[in-house]
């Protein structure tokens, strides 16, 4: 489960930032996951949420954004949705000539402090 490692190392970051900034507590976190990085959303939040248990960030909201895995094929020549990520097959062909602009990446974009 490397997700409790994920929650782990961003809250690692979260209080750091938090301390810099002279914050008392952490109200909120937002992550942006790539549609690559075999994030399970619901483990990350659950994992989370027990790793910030007497922090900083106790009791913050978790907002995710999980990115949605898209590709430009070549074959169909068309921009299209890949259901399956990481599977690089084209749903609409079958091809294999795929152009994706997915990540693979986690970034905290985002912190509310108090």
């Amino acid at each position: 489960m490397h997700e409790l490692t994920l929650a782990q190392n961003t809250l690692e970051i979260v209080e750091q930032q938090a301390r810099l900034n002279g914050a008392s507590r952490v109200t909120g976190v937002w992550l942006s996951i790539g549609a690559f990085s075999c994030v399970e959303a619901e483990s990350l939040q659950f994992c989370f949420d027990m790793v910030c248990r007497n922090t900083l960030a106790q009791g913050c909201s978790l907002h995710l954004d999980v990115q949605v895995a898209q590709a430009w094929c070549r074959a169909c020549e068309r921009q299209v949705t890949l259901p399956d990520a990481p599977v690089l097959i084209c749903p609409l062909c079958g091809g294999h000539a795929l152009q994706t602009d997915a990540h693979d990446n986690i970034q905290i974009k985002r912190l509310e402090v108090a």
